[in-house]
């Protein structure tokens, strides 16, 4: 029983990081789009953007990997 109640706490927490984790990887691709937008304004010459948007999809890439890891099964949560 004990580790029934541990497996469900455990579902818990994993699925309150899925809903963390969508909604901080939604906030990255508006950014993304924003900074993908100024720097085609800027006819891709800004630097300082570009520096950006790679931080940017660094961090979505690692939030990505993380997601994946905490399907276990290959399910949906």
């Amino acid at each position: 029983m004990i580790a029934l109640c541990r497996k469900i706490m455990n579902d818990d927490d994993k699925g309150k990081r899925f809903l963390e984790l969508i909604d901080e990887q939604n906030n990255l691709q508006w950014n993304i789009v924003v900074k993908l937008s100024l720097l085609i304004n800027s006819k891709w010459s800004s630097t300082d953007l570009k520096n950006e948007l790679e931080s940017l999809v660094e961090k979505y890439s690692k939030i990505t990997k993380e997601l994946n890891s905490l399907d276990d099964n290959g399910s949906i949560l």
